[in-house]
């Protein structure tokens, strides 16, 4: 039996890099180049943002860092904001762990549930979107195991302190040392099924055999 869930007491946050040569997708460059990773990224974050979009849920957008250098790159991702009118926040922490809690707990001040996907994960669908929001109804974090050990989707409508603490970030153990520290908190987890993102050449080619977004 289905849950109904009011569209408006989840919100949606994208995190991404500010698009720069040699900062991004820095592991496709020996096939694609610098500037055929940029524009990797690009894709990538155009992707990830239409499958949120089309949600129906309310989406923010968290830079990794203040928005500074205006560049034709850049451009192609802010008009993407501005006509769908997406709010634009920045992220704060030490690390990627802290960055996400911040996020999270500044989201959950104002909604119910909030959920994180970042934008080398086009794998991330609508309908799993959904599902980790219908299983918020009853777990307190919900995850959606990344095919290297990793997550592309974290979700949550309860945070405590220092919940993402002690994760080292980009092993192939950030799913099992989340989940651990998790657990040891007393909050309640649910795994989605493992879904792929983007990050090896052999990740890219998966990506472009989906249909391609406009730019």
């Amino acid at each position: 039996m289905s849950v109904l869930v009011d569209r408006h007491s989840t919100v949606l946050m994208q995190f991404a890099k500010w698009p720069k040569q040699g900062r991004v997708k820095t592991r496709l460059m020996p096939a694609l180049g610098v500037a055929g990773a940029l524009d990797a990224h690009i894709r990538l974050t155009l992707a990830v943002l239409d499958n949120l979009y089309t949600t129906g849920y309310p989406v923010q957008f968290w830079w990794d860092r203040e928005p500074d250098e205006a560049s034709e790159e850049a451009d192609i991702i802010l008009r993407n904001l501005e006509a769908t009118n997406l709010a634009q926040k920045t992220q704060q922490g030490a690390n990627l762990g802290d960055r996400m809690l911040n996020a999270l707990a500044s989201s959950l001040e104002e909604h119910g549930r909030a959920i994180i996907v970042g934008s080398d994960c086009p794998s991330v669908d609508p309908q799993y979107i959904r599902e980790a929001v219908q299983h918020l109804s009853e777990a307190d974090v919900v995850l959606g195991p990344s095919e290297d050990g990793g997550y592309v989707l974290i979700g949550a409508r309860r945070v405590l302190p220092g919940m993402l603490a002690g994760v080292e970030w980009g092993t192939e153990s950030v799913l099992e040392q989340t989940c651990s520290r998790l657990k040891k908190l007393g909050l309640r987890v649910q795994l989605l099924e493992p879904r792929w993102d983007v990050d090896e050449p052999e990740d890219w080619e998966r990506f472009t055999r989906l249909p391609p977004v406009e730019l």
